[in-house]
């Protein structure tokens, strides 16, 4: 993915080259996007694997992620070519979405394209869209590589790097409702209880030792962390890991979600529809997967094949679920995390993953609410 230059002026108007496949339609699957200038300057590409899909979803995949970079760049009049007749034609409001998995796509591309003051589409012969498919293929070739080599049903001979991911305890943010990003806001009384709780949990999931207790350097995750060291055998202490810190949700931090839809309703609605879309002086989630992927990959490289507790927040631990599920960036918005949940990941040196457990909350039962 290109960098985006945030300093340069916003280009007006520009093109996006979307394309997506499948090998076996259902079968390993990629996107690509690529947004150029008129005159034909690269601002920002965009390409990723899909897990196993159809042609299709991946091809309204890459329109999804060319428009949010098209928005990221800060342009106001878009013109759109793709060589799958079936989108543009969907997109032009000339043919019907009849396929129900269609629908929400389409939908979430007519809500990107409301970001724009004109949106054309045009079909062009495959020929003339090389770019975009390239990254389609380089894509592609990444899924197949993942899918050849990384089937969870295999029996495995090694022991994974596993991730037993807690969320901390709950806050007056986390009580009432509001967003929680970078303010240090401590643990409640009942967070304590819950980290307690989660600590107890942790100890009977983990059934060996555990190599670390890695946690954001805020004062909700560190007191979690510490009282999951207390309830571990050996002499643990938590250890500081920036890339697990909350999203930075700027101005909207310490606000409710309706507070937030009252004064920036135009902007909220960007946010929920473009994960590179950052509030108002805070950061996207693109830029948190950015750190939490660099997170994960040097626990794999530095760990492996030993387990480790991750003490963080929503949007980090959504984040690497959502990889480790090969799942969109719906995803992010769909996903309910309780406070103190518990969820665990596998992974193995050849790229095989295996999610084992998604919020986990029974250790949590009978705790005052």
């Amino acid at each position: 993915m290109t960098e985006v230059d945030k300093t340069a002026p916003a280009p007006g108007k520009v093109i996006v080259e979307a394309d997506g496949g499948a090998r076996g339609n259902p079968g390993p699957a990629g996107y690509g996007a690529v947004v150029r200038t008129e005159t034909g300057d690269v601002l920002a590409e965009r390409s990723g694997s899909l897990g196993v899909t159809t042609n299709n979803i991946a091809e309204y995949t890459g329109l999804i992620e060319g428009l949010a970079a098209a928005t990221e760049v800060g342009a106001r009049e878009v013109t759109v070519r793709m060589d799958s007749k079936l989108v543009v034609e969907q997109m032009s409001g000339r043919w019907q979405i009849k396929h129900p998995g269609l629908r929400p796509l389409a939908a979430q591309a007519a809500t990107l394209a409301r970001n724009f003051t004109t949106v054309r589409f045009e079909w062009i012969p495959r020929e003339r869209n090389t770019y975009a498919d390239a990254l389609a293929n380089q894509a592609m070739d990444a899924a197949g590589a993942d899918d050849a080599g990384s089937g969870s049903w295999e029996p495995r001979t090694t022991e994974p790097t596993r991730l037993i991911i807690v969320r901390h305890g709950v806050t007056q943010y986390t009580a009432s409702g509001r967003y929680s990003g970078r303010d240090d806001v401590p643990l409640e009384p009942l967070g304590v209880e819950q980290a307690e709780a989660s600590a107890a949990r942790v100890a009977e999931l983990a059934a060996g030792p555990v190599a670390a207790v890695l946690t954001s350097p805020l004062s909700r995750c560190t007191a979690t962390a510490a009282a999951i060291c207390a309830e571990l055998p050996g002499e643990l202490t938590p250890k500081i890991e920036p890339d697990l810190i909350e999203c930075d949700f700027g101005a909207w931090d310490g606000l409710t979600f309706a507070e937030v839809r009252a004064k920036w309703g135009a902007d909220l609605t960007r946010w929920l529809s473009s994960p590179a879309f950052a509030p108002p002086g805070g950061e996207s989630f693109r830029t948190v997967t950015t750190r939490v992927r660099r997170f994960v990959a040097a626990v794999r490289s530095s760990y492996p094949g030993q387990t480790i507790v991750v003490v963080s927040h929503v949007s980090p631990i959504k984040i690497m679920l959502r990889d480790a599920l090969a799942a969109g960036d719906a995803f992010l918005h769909r996903l309910h995390l309780d406070a103190a949940g518990i969820s665990i990941i596998d992974s193995w040196a050849d790229g095989g993953v295996s999610v084992r457990s998604v919020n986990e909350t029974g250790h949590l039962t009978g705790l005052t609410t």
